[in-house]
């Protein structure tokens, strides 16, 4: 199966503090900056490898740990792979603005993006 784990998501209280401390403690520089209207914002953070913390603060989501997000080639295969395991499909295909994205989680509940790229 092709895939790869490409960031993890977390829900913050606090932008700022929580960009200066991802930059200060693990070093890694802000890659992008999105606005989610009123209800919030998502900064992309990348790291010295190919790997990302995804930023969120909004107050439509508690705060910690969201997701792990995977690039996946063929998302239909990647959803038949978790279920194969035990896993559980939450979220069917829907299109994004880079292509299509699933939800899934592991057996003990832990949820994943799956994201193919087009």
């Amino acid at each position: 199966m092709d895939m790869k784990v490409k960031y993890t998501t977390i829900i913050v209280n606090n932008m700022e503090e929580s960009v200066k401390f991802y930059a200060e403690a693990l070093g890694y520089t802000v890659d992008s900056r999105y606005e989610l209207g009123p209800g919030g914002r998502i900064t992309l953070m990348k790291g010295p490898v190919d790997v990302m913390f995804e930023l969120i603060e909004s107050t439509a989501y508690e705060t910690g740990f969201y997701s792990v997000g995977v690039d996946v080639k063929d998302i239909h295969k990647a959803m038949e792979a978790f279920a194969a395991a035990g896993g559980q499909i939450t979220m069917q295909p829907m299109t994004t603005t880079v292509g299509s994205m699933a939800f899934a989680q592991d057996v003990n509940g832990i949820r994943f993006a799956l994201i193919e790229h087009h």
